[in-house]
């Protein structure tokens, strides 16, 4: 008998690609204040598919849209699975959340639920 594990199936179908390690501490919780540059820590997930200019059309922001319009995604994975610099990506952020494509969720909301339920 077949006895497939969480583990084994997540690396069958390419989770994780290119590491070996999950990124558990890319979800670590935290503050966000508005108009602030945007935070590591926060989790990022298109709405729908902007309208990039012909400069933005590339490989790697297609791989990274195709992933964040699936899953919600954290800055630190962005950074680790794309060419871009952090001030690209925090510049590419800040207008696809000022066009209305970008939901941002900051994980740190979420931490009192945990402690009432608990």
């Amino acid at each position: 008998m077949l006895t497939l594990t969480l583990a084994t199936v997540r690396r069958f179908f390419g989770a994780g690609r290119g590491t070996d390690n999950d990124d558990d501490d890319a979800w670590a919780p935290t503050a966000f204040e508005r108009g602030a540059a945007p935070a590591g820590d926060l989790i990022y997930r298109l709405k729908s598919w902007p309208e990039l200019p012909e400069i933005g059309r590339t490989a790697d922001i297609y791989r990274i849209f195709s992933v964040m319009s699936q899953r919600p995604v954290s800055r630190h994975w962005i950074l680790a699975r794309s060419r871009m610099a952090p001030g690209q990506l925090d510049h590419l952020l800040l207008m696809l959340e000022s066009e209305g494509v970008l939901e941002v969720i900051d994980p740190a909301r979420f931490a009192g639920r945990e402690a009432l339920q608990a």
